[in-house]
């Protein structure tokens, strides 16, 4: 999700609720502690030198049970954030504490903010050798017989 649709989103809701992908609402008392941006600068395995920015939100949850941050303050935040860091109309992602610090992408349902998971790649497999697809293979590729012996083929 980039910066302006959840700005557009949050401009008809009354309130704010995120999703784990396990299911799980973050408790309602959290705390948006972090809008910022994020410039990744790196090489990849390929040799290739990358760049990726993205719009970061770090939720945070206090021992502050009374507080619930509504739609307008979050508004608020984004745009003094876009002012002051320079901020473009980026994808968010989102740092949630669990065991360990969480990075997630941001999508919405209708009603709750959804934190996605997110999986590492290879960016140069066409370098490294991993094909992009697995290999099929046909049964009548595969040697069969009575016996299994080792470079037979058959396991």
């Amino acid at each position: 999700m980039k910066l302006s649709e959840i700005k557009n989103i949050l401009k008809e809701l009354k309130t704010i609720a995120f999703q784990l992908p396990n299911g799980e609402l973050v408790p309602n008392h959290f705390h948006v502690t972090e809008v910022g941006k994020i410039t990744k600068h790196f090489i990849d395995c390929g040799g290739t030198v990358r760049k990726e920015e993205v719009v970061n939100f770090q939720l945070w949850n206090a021992n502050d049970y009374d507080h619930r941050l509504h739609p307008e303050k979050l508004v608020h935040i984004i745009s003094l954030s876009e002012k002051t860091l320079g901020i473009e109309d980026l994808e968010i992602e989102v740092e949630y504490q669990a065991e360990t610090i969480g990075k997630f992408g941001l999508d919405f349902d209708g009603k709750n903010f959804l934190l996605t998971t997110k999986q590492t790649d290879c960016l140069a497999k066409d370098n490294c050798g991993i094909p992009t697809e697995k290999p099929k293979l046909q049964f009548s590729e595969i040697q069969t017989g009575n016996t299994c012996e080792p470079g037979s083929g058959c396991c």
